[in-house]
């Protein structure tokens, strides 16, 4: 008894001096009541895989499948060893450490029910829920990394039983099956995997919240599959509230977010609000970042005198990230941004590098030609799962930087020392805004505003994120390439004397170009005659001398004044 009393004085002791997460009007506040603009990161591919997150989306889409062409090549129980080393080292806690430390103060983890119960086929008894232990303890282990760090852990059914919609890759949905739509069960079982999820987590204060159902796409009634044109939404409000209900049998504490149709942002016949401590999640990808995108979401708010919260944003440029975020400061909203790691990934805040291995698999699983043998494909995919480690990761300090620093400067930073005399590659251009650090004619993908506006920014896919086009070469270089009249890039460049320099710069061209090496303010340096060198990977060396650089800082900017020159390094002598 006197245990349990002391559990009690310390969970209430723990409330009373803690940053729990509620709702007062239109705002996100913790116990002191002060606003709390959630700044998040999603776990997107940890606990559930999509295609495109391992580069499988042509042929194996949502995670079934996938686990399908693991298993052809190496077995069922290869697949299950795969999947442990994949789950073991997909986000640890120095994942966590790191999102704190670049200054995100949440986390959505988007779940795999899976892990934490049966799906209703394989329960031995009809109506019966199985508890799994798994997704559970992984649960509490990231909770508690969340809670050293002093961050908020939201909790998102990303997959729920039976799949949520006809997106069959969001949510690992096997047609074959009743969908949790049509089937009672899985219903039943979402819903009481809520309420042991939040009789599990009433008394954690660094919870944020339960978002119930991640991208909810399907046609009641409509004619649009993923349902765009649904006019009530009816099953999709009163599994909400249901779900609602049963976690305030056990919960009464923490924040409920729900979800419209259409991926999230059809809220249409929305019933009467049934619960004092709910928000709305919407989601924003590829449109315009002005007032009038965010209108629907905004009136939300206003008519209900309830939190907006941007559950699920990302897969864009570092121009549209701090566009975008810049607009959600302005009308306090707060954020995740998806996902956290992919593989061959520029527009995250981490890359997980691929492997001429796992390529190889790739290559025969969407091709096929000759089956790897399964040691080979064994070793090739436990590799993958060693990459996916924090330690093995490459971290796009180009990303954080404009999600944090270029929301609030319009000022260049150095992406790297470069001390002279010394090498400097193109791609090492400063950090920051477009316009500051360079100049780009594709540089953002609109294509949900403007389907004309569809561009891959960086059409190399490699190393960054900005709208420079960055490629790699066939030695193994990387290159600015793509490159038109007009655009240009910036250096900081630190010189130890007052000093007139040499550049040496190693360049291809298929036509006769000129650059331009000017400074920062506009003061023109030099301009240097490009000869063709007959193609892409045809790499010749000009030489431009008498270039004066004072002692210490020097800012200097390169332009070209035509198209298609490709651009390695220039060497300072």
């Amino acid at each position: 008894m006197k245990r349990a009393i002391l559990l009690s004085t310390l969970l209430l002791s723990q409330f009373g001096t803690s940053q729990l997460l509620k709702t007062e009007g239109k705002k996100i506040v913790n116990e002191k009541g002060e606003n709390i603009q959630l700044r998040g990161m999603g776990l997107g591919g940890w606990m559930l895989q999509e295609g495109y997150m391992l580069k499988t989306a042509d042929f194996a889409g949502p995670q079934y499948k996938i686990k399908e062409k693991i298993a052809e090549l190496i077995g069922v129980d290869g697949m299950n060893q795969f999947y442990k080393a994949y789950l073991k080292n997909g986000i640890t806690k120095q994942d966590i450490d790191f999102l704190a430390r670049s200054g995100f103060n949440s986390v959505r983890l988007p779940m795999h029910y899976n892990l934490y119960t049966l799906p209703i086929e394989k329960e031995p008894k009809k109506g019966q829920n199985t508890w799994l232990e798994e997704g559970f303890k992984m649960t509490d282990e990231l909770l508690k990394w969340c809670t050293d760090n002093k961050i908020y852990l939201i909790l998102d059914l990303h997959a729920a039983p039976g799949g949520q919609g006809n997106d069959i890759n969001i949510s690992d949905n096997d047609k074959s099956k009743p969908s949790l739509w049509v089937s009672e069960e899985n219903q039943k079982k979402t819903i009481a995997l809520w309420k042991k999820l939040a009789e599990r987590y009433k008394d954690s204060p660094w919870i944020g919240g339960y978002d119930l159902i991640n991208e909810p796409n399907i046609n009641f009634t409509g004619k649009n599959p993923n349902g765009t044109d649904e006019a009530s939404n009816a099953p999709l409000w009163k599994l909400q509230k249901e779900i609602t209900e049963a976690i305030r049998t056990v919960d009464k504490k923490h924040i409920i977010f729900i979800e419209g149709n259409a991926w999230g942002n059809n809220y249409n016949g929305l019933i009467p609000i049934w619960d004092n401590n709910l928000a709305f999640s919407f989601h924003k990808y590829w449109n315009y970042n002005n007032d009038e995108t965010l209108k629907f979401a905004l009136d939300l708010r206003d008519k209900h005198n309830m939190p907006i919260w941007l559950g699920e944003t990302g897969e864009n440029s570092n121009v549209w990230f701090t566009e975008l975020i810049q607009l959600l400061d302005k009308h306090n909203i707060g954020y995740a941004f998806w996902p956290m790691k992919k593989i061959d990934n520029i527009a995250g805040i981490t890359n997980v590098k691929i492997t001429p291995e796992y390529q190889k698999l790739l290559d025969y699983w969407k091709n096929g030609g000759e089956k790897p043998s399964k040691e080979f494909a064994r070793k090739a995919l436990m590799q993958i799962t060693e990459n996916y480690k924090f330690s093995n990761v490459e971290i796009k300090h180009d990303v954080i930087d404009a999600m944090f620093r270029q929301t609030k400067e319009n000022t260049s930073k150095p992406f790297k020392n470069h001390q002279i005399p010394g090498k400097i590659f193109a791609t090492e251009y400063d950090l920051g805004k477009m316009g500051i650090a360079y100049e780009d004619k594709d540089f953002i993908n609109l294509w949900v505003s403007d389907s004309s506006k569809r561009s891959e920014w960086n059409s190399g896919n490699q190393m960054r994120n900005d709208g420079v086009d960055i490629y790699k070469s066939e030695d193994n270089e990387y290159y600015v390439g793509k490159t038109e009249t007009g655009e240009w890039l910036q250096y900081t460049i630190n010189s130890k004397s007052d000093k007139a320099y040499t550049f040496d710069i190693k360049y291809s061209s298929e036509n006769d170009a000129k650059i331009r090496v000017e400074d920062a303010l506009g003061k023109q340096i030099t301009t240097v005659a490009m000869k063709s060198t007959g193609g892409n990977e045809n790499w010749q060396t000009v030489f431009a001398k008498g270039i004066n650089l004072r002692k210490g800082e020097n800012k200097v900017r390169i332009y070209f004044e035509n198209n298609g020159v490709n651009l390695k390094y220039f060497e300072v002598k």
